[in-house]
């Protein structure tokens, strides 16, 4: 697939400052100043970050009135309940919320509604539950700003709500007792991109000190507030930076018996980084949600005893190998679809339905298909007579706007810029198929139909030596706005050792001038002509390191290449 390389441009004036106090590689310096790191201060802050950074958790909105809440609960002997999504964010919140509260108070309780029966966010049911438990405080995790009618319907119950969210809020906000999110145009909090379990983790901070209690009472569950951000894609700066950094601390060092769990079943036997609890981690987790029920991720995080962790998170390891067959098969059914398909290749979109299809999947098959074909694309499956879907975007293109445009063929619908969710009548599959097609052919630009890669900077392969590397690994954690830096060498030559493996992947030997070096490209076979012409070209990669026979070295993990031009 053809790709677009965009290298970010430098500022020159601001390399050249920051060089001169760091006094590490300019490209390096270059990289800096592109995420705002311009300064001594802001460089001590970001490669050193301290937990003392953490913004006072009194400055969110509604956290007093949470925090007396809470308190009156506890005196006034209530029933508590911790209600949180089915997702690696939702279940970690409440793991860790729960645990928390379970500490100081007995009389606490956790919900997490079933993904088919209730569907995402506050449910019905989970009121209904609280009502009959006699239950009259709900504090929900990763949902409840869009909950108006149901935190309503709760009032009528006599059961009051405090929300810790951190979607975008709607104009006409829930009548809960206390909204703890960010993103409410007059809350004043300084950062805005917390995830729903760092919200909790805020609240716990608040309360922790209200009550006077250890730093540790809620430092404790920052390998939980890691995999959160990690899973939930937010921004990699700020306060997320800084709970990831200590979380993966914490998962390295010290992991709850759930986390140590799911590793030992994953094989983990290496240091533990961020992209590990992304690829490993997290997938366990939504499997549960996907496959099964998601409260089994609450037990397994909430679990002390070793022995006990390692049998459910048995259960999550198998929920995730039944997710990846049924990834797999529903992938290879839906690319045949679209192979047959012969008016494929005029069209701006990927439409596929099948009414066997596992609901769980659809969302990663959605986005399977876009590293086939890079166009707006929505996966659709048959449940209860009623058909719903995943949409995946690509990356410059507003897909909750081309499915707004849509509504008329939908009963439902609900999503983002990147992702969406849709439920349809089985008749309306075609008109809606149509209308997508049409309203994306009308609105998207060519450009955003072609990939692209982000380049940080220009290096030579005579750059690349140890230390380099070791600065590079002090800008972990990585994550959105905060990437792994990504290098463009120009008019390396191939050194003759260069192969094939397996039909699919690349083994690198180039050179620039008297150095050499070694690379992988995967599944990038397409390309490896263009090194058997034996001419110059450019490639694109990241580094990582390489260890065979006890010998550990750099190696460039390449994304692309192009034949260099003059």
């Amino acid at each position: 697939m053809q790709k677009r390389w965009n290298i970010l441009p430098t500022d020159t004036t601001k390399t050249l400052s920051i060089h001169e106090v760091l006094k590490v590689n300019k490209s390096l310096c270059a990289i800096l100043t592109q995420r705002g790191i311009d300064s001594f201060e802001k460089a001590k802050h970001y490669f050193r970050p301290e937990l003392s950074d953490l913004h006072s958790p009194w400055l969110m909105k509604d956290m007093h009135k949470a925090v007396d809440r809470i308190i009156t609960a506890f005196s006034s002997k209530e029933k508590i309940l911790v209600f949180g999504d089915y997702d690696v964010d939702g279940t970690t919140s409440v793991a860790a919320m729960f645990q928390f509260i379970q500490n100081i108070y007995p009389a606490v309780e956790y919900y997490i509604p079933h993904r088919y029966k209730e569907g995402y966010g506050v449910s019905k049911m989970g009121i209904d539950y609280a009502k009959e438990q006699g239950i009259t405080l709900i504090i929900s995790l990763d949902c409840g700003i869009k909950s108006t009618d149901l935190i309503a319907y709760a009032k009528t119950l006599g059961i009051d709500f405090i929300v810790c969210d951190h979607h975008l809020p709607d104009k006409i906000l829930p009548n809960a007792v206390a909204i703890l999110n960010a993103k409410q145009i007059d809350c004043n909090y300084p950062y805005k991109e917390l995830c729903g379990c760092g919200v909790g983790f805020k609240l716990m901070q608040a309360l922790a000190e209200k009550l006077q209690l250890t730093d540790s009472s809620y430092l404790k569950y920052l390998d939980l507030v890691a995999t959160a951000i990690a899973a939930d894609i937010v921004p990699m700066t700020g306060e997320n930076r800084i709970l990831a950094y200590y979380g993966v601390k914490k998962v390295n060092e010290n992991p709850c018996a759930g986390i140590k769990a799911l590793m030992i079943l994953a094989g983990v036997k290496k240091e533990m980084f961020i992209t590990n609890l992304v690829f490993v981690i997290a997938p366990r987790i939504n499997a549960a949600g996907r496959m099964d029920d998601a409260k089994k991720a609450v037990q397994l995080f909430i679990e002390q005893d070793a022995a006990r962790a390692l049998e459910i998170a048995g259960l999550l390891h198998s929920d995730n190998t039944d997710r990846r067959e049924a990834d797999s098969s529903i992938t290879q059914e839906a690319l045949a679809l679209l192979e047959g398909d012969e008016l494929l290749k005029n069209k701006k979109t990927t439409v596929v339905y099948q009414p066997h299809w596992h609901k769980g999947v659809v969302g990663i098959v959605a986005s399977r298909l876009i590293e086939t074909y890079y166009r707006p694309t929505i996966v659709l499956t048959l449940n209860d007579g009623i058909v719903g879907g995943s949409a995946r975007s690509v990356t410059k293109f507003n897909l909750y706007e081309a499915i707004h445009a849509c509504r008329e063929h939908l009963i439902g619908y609900g999503g983002h810029f990147a992702a969406a969710g849709m439920t349809l009548l089985p008749e309306q599959v075609i008109p809606f198929t149509n209308a997508f097609e049409k309203i994306v052919a009308e609105t998207i630009t060519d450009d955003a139909l072609i990939p692209e890669i982000i380049i940080d900077a220009e290096i030579r392969l005579l750059d690349i030596t140890m230390g380099f590397y070791k600065l590079i690994r002090q800008m972990e954690p990585f994550g959105p706005d905060n990437m792994r830096p990504v290098f463009i060498t120009r008019k390396v030559t191939e050194t003759g050792f260069s192969k094939l493996l397996k039909e699919q992947h690349i083994r690198f030997v180039v050179k620039q001038g008297d150095t050499i070096i070694n690379g992988i490209a995967f599944n990038m076979a397409e390309k490896f002509s263009l090194l058997q012409m034996n001419e110059p070209v450019d490639i694109v990669y990241t580094l990582d390191i390489n260890e065979w026979n006890n010998e550990t070295n750099i190696q460039l993990r390449v994304i692309d290449m192009k034949l260099s031009f003059d």
